[in-house]
C-alpha cells in the first residue's frame, strides 16, 4: 500500500502523545511536535520505505515527526543542492539536525558539505558538518587517519567558546575519532586532556555530557570484547 501524506499525517496526529510532546519541547524540538514515538516512527518508516516526493511534502508540514520521516524516506540519489539549502535553512534542534546528517552522508555531496558547514559558528548547520564528520570517523574504513588528526586542533580550539549543541556535537566527534584505531586513540586522548571538562547545557532533560577519555576507552574495550567473542564463535 502506498501512503500519501495524507495517511502519513494523520497516523501521526493519531499516535501523539501529551508526554511525548512535553518531552520533545524540553529536548529543543520546537513547538510543533506531535509527540509520536520513535519505535511508532521506525513503524511507519518501514510503511513509507523510499518516496522522495512524499518526503518532501512530509518536510513541508513543518512538523518534527514529519521531518524527521522526511529525513528518512528521502532518495539521497534524487537530492540536489536546491533541496539541501532548503532543508538545512529549515533546521531547529539537535535531533533533527543528526537526522538530516544521516540523509546528508548517503548523498554525493557528504564530503563536500561536511567540509563547508563544519566551519559554520550556527549551531545546527555546524552541527550538521560535525555529525556527518563524527558518521566518516564511525563508517568509512577507507579515510586516512591524516583525514582525521586535521580537525583535532580546531576542536581543542574552538570547543569551548562555540555554541552549546554544537559544543557536545565536536565532544561527540573526539570521541568517535578516538574510537577508530589505536593511533587516533592516543592523539584524542591528549586533546581531550588538554580541554578538560566540556559544559553543556541540556535544559530540562536528564541527559549527560560523557568525559571523552572514559567514553574513548569504554567503548574501545566494549568493541575488542565484541571482536574476541566473534573469534571464539568461528572457530566452534
Amino acid at each position: 500500500m502506498i501512503m500519501t501524506d495524507t495517511d502519513v499525517l494523520a497516523e501521526l496526529e493519531e499516535l501523539g502523545t501529551d508526554q511525548n510532546r512535553k518531552i520533545y519541547r524540553r529536548h529543543r524540538s520546537g513547538e510543533k511536535v506531535y509527540g509520536v514515538s520513535f519505535a511508532n516512527l521506525g513503524h511507519l518508516e518501514k510503511k513509507i520505505k523510499r518516496d522522495h516526493k512524499l518526503a518532501q511534502k512530509l518536510w513541508a508540514n513543518g512538523y518534527f515527526e514529519a521531518r524527521l520521516l522526511a529525513t528518512l524516506s528521502a532518495d539521497p540519489n534524487q537530492a540536489d543542492e536546491g533541496l539541501i539549502d532548503r532543508w538545512l535553512s529549515d533546521l531547529q534542534g539537535p535531533t533533527l539536525a543528526d537526522y538530516f546528517a544521516g540523509f546528508i552522508g548517503k548523498t554525493v555531496f557528504a564530503r563536500q558539505k561536511m567540509e563547508q558547514w563544519i566551519v559554520w559558528e550556527d549551531e545546527w548547520i555546524g552541527r550538521v558538518g560535525w555529525s556527518l564528520l563524527g558518521n566518516f570517523s564511525r563508517d568509512d574504513k577507507v579515510l586516512p587517519d591524516s583525514y582525521f588528526e586535521k580537525y583535532l586542533p580546531q576542536i581543542e580550539q574552538h570547543i569551548h567558546t562555540s555554541p552549546n549543541r554544537l559544543k557536545e556535537t565536536m565532544n561527540k566527534v573526539l570521541i568517535a575519532i578516538g574510537v577508530r584505531n589505536e593511533t587516533l586513540q592516543e592523539k584524542a586522548e591528549a586533546v581531550a586532556r588538554r580541554i578538560g571538562k566540556v559544559e553543556v547545557d541540556h535544559g530540562e532533560t536528564d541527559c549527560k555530557t560523557p568525559d571523552a577519555i572514559v567514553y574513548i576507552r569504554k567503548t574501545v574495550a566494549h568493541n575488542q570484547a565484541k571482536t574476541e567473542k566473534q573469534k571464539v564463535v568461528k572457530s566452534r
